[in-house]
């Protein structure tokens, strides 16, 4: 007799409370089945979340959330954990426009205590949550789960150096999908590892280290170290151990008959914090995922049977596909051009670079702020460094860039991707505040490319500069489909470019919101109005001449650019100011993204809430032209 699906039946963590080892592992093939089949359906970050599902259905099961809390590291893999908590009507809302978050999020669900979608943040996050509980006097449960390559991060290391004077109950869960147990040895450290979580190998602990207590002080280290390295030796725990953490692992992270108990005894303890460490596989349960060498990492919509993504064509290559072109064009003809990257070689365009240069490209892991320091040495050092990371996690080196970089005038190149929008991974992945915070540094160079043949120029700008940092910024996405030339020219510095000359108004734009910018000009004179469109293409230092000739000769100014107020369009006024542009009564909008930390949606819905697309921008220019522009448009 087929079993009775589980599934259908659990309609929050507490439903799970009751059912036995079996049960809890047909409830996760459910899962698993539910997760893969919500993802066809919407795309999304499937690899991460098909290799917890043992671990999601046995934390819940384990754990009395929603008042224990459960916090999920960046939270891409919080897929299953959503279906389980009460999401489950609306997971194929997944990532779409006034749906459900791919990442954890506070507003979202009690079950959701800490938004996350950067990496590390998890144990110190859950840290805060210990001392709150303490000072409450609770006896809640307090759970982090963060991955291995999240451990790469200083911060996790921060949190977990901090945590033993802070709290005595504390369970990380190390999620470890960088390697795998083979099934000898796989049961082995399943039992070792419910041995020394249980409470009899924990009681006999304590016996031991009471009767170390009477030996001279020499013989009871002596003792305290052969016990932590004689556990470490077969468990790998003794660098947890020095952190201050009862070490309990590895365990096989889809083996429930394992993975619960183990859960339970970490539960009990009380004296310390403890580290369980869970290897899991990423992918697992979908052969196509098993199979594939990023283990569908992030895919679109997908058929579920064979696995085939759904991707759309385009004539145009990527910007970022473009950026690592460009630099290996450049690589090959000097020789101390180096790339770093933070843990995202194909993300950031650099694993094609690597694959050429394999001795000129440096993965430091998720370290963003140890990479722009390596990145400072190695310019220092007197090679030309080119640090590739995403503008939202460049965010996390800031003071690196302004204290190790820009103080220093070092030439580091910073290649940043994501800049502005980014669709389906919302407000936590957006590039919105680059501008202004490079903006905002003596010395700093920062250009924004309108297509890919600009990038291509920029990246060859920032080659020649020797003498400060620069950076140059690119959207996620396909380029414009325009030619770059073999080996692109470098652009004068500060020097913008007339795109369309006009009379009446003039729209100046940064990146790539250029093309809408055109098509809002054509808008215009569609409505009696002659608009100049000029590519700014530098918004430190800015072409002063070029904008003080657009002040001069238009009756109204429009700035565009794909960032938050604080940047192009703040610069732009403040010349102006000090300039006396203003003075005649110039009439002028700078169009930025809102300040609001915008929803996930579709790039174009964004752009246009923004009122960066093309209706947009001329709907702004005919407003700064007033009772004359109605007069135009009624003509």
């Amino acid at each position: 007799m087929p079993n009775t699906p589980l599934l259908d039946t659990v309609s929050s963590p507490a439903d799970t409370r009751g059912l036995s080892i079996p049960q809890l592992t047909q409830l996760a093939d459910e899962l698993r089945a539910e997760t893969i089949d919500a993802v066809s359906v919407t795309g999304g970050h499937l690899g991460s979340a098909l290799g917890v599902i043992e671990l999601t259905v046995a934390l819940h099961h384990v754990f009395e959330t929603p008042t224990d809390t459960l916090i999920w590291d960046v939270g891409h893999q919080a897929y299953p954990h959503k279906i389980l908590t009460g999401r489950r009507d609306r997971i194929r809302t997944l990532r779409q426009g006034g749906g459900l978050s791919g990442f954890t999020k506070r507003s979202e669900s009690e079950y959701d205590p800490f938004g996350a979608a950067h990496a590390a943040t998890s144990i110190s996050a859950a840290l805060g949550f210990c001392v709150a509980r303490d000072k409450a006097g609770s006896d809640a449960k307090v759970v982090a789960v963060i991955g291995d390559g999240s451990m790469s991060a200083g911060m996790a290391y921060e949190a977990m150096n901090n945590a033993a004077d802070t709290t005595k109950q504390l369970v990380v869960v190390l999620n470890d999908n960088d390697m795998s147990i083979a099934p000898p040895v796989g049961g082995m450290s399943a039992y070792l590892a419910g041995l020394v979580s249980g409470g009899t190998y924990r009681s006999m602990r304590k016996v031991g280290k009471a009767v170390a207590g009477v030996f001279p002080e020499p013989l009871q280290k002596a003792a305290r170290k052969a016990e932590e390295y004689a556990r470490g030796m077969v468990t790998g725990g003794t660098f947890f151990e020095e952190l201050g953490f009862y070490y309990v692992g590895p365990v096989d992270g889809h083996d429930m008959e394992a993975l619960v108990p183990i859960l339970k005894n970490a539960a009990r303890i009380s004296d310390r914090p403890v580290l369980v460490h869970v290897v899991t596989k990423k992918g697992k349960g979908y052969g196509p995922a098993e199979s594939s060498a990023d283990k569908y990492h992030g895919v679109v919509k997908f058929d579920v049977v064979s696995g085939v993504q759904a991707k759309p064509k385009s004539n145009a290559p990527s910007y970022t596909k473009v950026f690592g072109t460009e630099l290996i064009k450049r690589a090959e003809r000097d020789d101390k051009i180096v790339a770093i990257t933070a843990a995202m070689p194909s993300g950031t365009g650099l694993d094609l670079f690597g694959q050429a240069f394999p001795d000129r490209t440096y993965d430091v892991g998720i370290a963003e702020q140890h990479a722009v320091t390596f990145a400072a040495g190695l310019a220092a050092g007197g090679l030309k460094p080119v640090c590739a990371i995403y503008s939202t996690f460049l965010q996390r080196g800031y003071d690196q860039v302004v204290h190790d970089v820009a103080i220093q005038s070092l030439p580091v190149r910073f290649a940043i991707d994501r800049a502005g929008l980014v669709g389906a991974d919302g407000c936590t992945h957006a590039g919105s505040f680059d501008i202004g915070y490079l903006g905002a540094l003596p010395g700093m160079v920062l250009m924004a490319a309108a297509d890919e043949a600009e990038l291509a120029a920029m990246i060859a700008t920032s080659l020649e500069i020797d003498d400060r940092p620069s950076a140059f910024r690119y959207p996620r996405g396909d380029g414009e489909g325009v030619e770059i030339p073999e080996l692109a020219a470098p652009l004068e510095i500060c020097k913008g470019r007339i795109v369309r000359e006009g009379t009446t108004v003039a729209l100046l734009s940064l990146g790539t919101r250029l093309g809408e910018t055109i098509k809002a000009a054509d808008l215009l004179a569609a409505r009696g109005v002659s608009a100049t469109v000029a590519d700014a293409r530098f918004a430190k230092p800015l072409d002063e001449d070029l904008i003080l000739r657009l002040a001069r000769e238009h009756e109204a100014l429009i700035t565009i650019e794909e960032g938050s107020i604080g940047g192009f369009g703040a610069f732009v006024l403040h010349l102006l100011a000090e300039k006396g542009a203003l003075d005649r009564g110039l009439k002028i909008r700078t169009l930025t993204l809102p300040d609001i930390f915008q929803d996930h949606d579709k790039p174009e819905a964004m752009y246009a809430l923004a009122g960066l697309d093309a209706e947009g921008i001329a709907r702004s220019a005919m407003t700064a032209l007033g009772a004359d522009a109605s007069r135009a448009a009624r003509a």
